[in-house]
């Protein structure tokens, strides 16, 4: 049977965990208990699997309230940890050959343009004289209903 694709296996977890930074607990006035890691990660694989609203998480699977799990994902990518997990999982699927670069895309959300892109140039024109524009017209604003032309009107006498 295969499982729910938010619950984290012992064998990723085992990957995951010492990336996620420690938080370790204040002495005097130490607060609610923190949710642990694993739950809020699966929390938030929940959230982003299922396309629900972080409020609308259900308390009832047991992995915190949404705004928790919001702010654990918050936390962990000021962390830097996903960068750090792509790189690790990247590592160890290059070491088992089981890229495949055929398949791959390039996709601005991975990569940066550290320096910024270039300015565009204009657009060439590639017709000798430009179309007219369908959005906007620079006819007179009374000629612009078919019952109003300036024909019709020089013609008709009002009675």
């Amino acid at each position: 049977m295969a499982t729910a694709p938010w619950i984290v296996s012992d064998e990723l977890w085992e990957i995951v965990e010492p990336l996620l930074p420690k938080k370790e607990r204040r002495f005097r006035y130490p607060g609610r208990k923190r949710l642990p890691d694993r739950e809020a990660l699966q929390g938030i694989l929940f959230v982003l699997h299922t396309g629900i609203a972080w409020t609308h998480l259900p308390k009832e699977l047991g992995f915190g309230s949404g705004v928790t799990c919001w702010r654990r994902l918050d936390e962990w990518q000021r962390a830097g940890v996903w960068e750090r997990l792509h790189a690790e999982l990247l590592a160890r699927l290059r070491a088992a050959g089981e890229l495949e670069w055929s398949r791959a895309v390039v996709d601005s959300s991975q990569i940066q343009a550290k320096k910024g892109a270039p300015r565009r140039g204009r657009a060439r024109l590639i017709e000798a004289v430009p179309a007219p524009s369908t959005t906007s017209s620079s006819m007179r604003a009374g000629s612009r209903s078919p019952g109003r032309s300036a024909a019709a009107t020089a013609t008709t006498s009002p009675s």
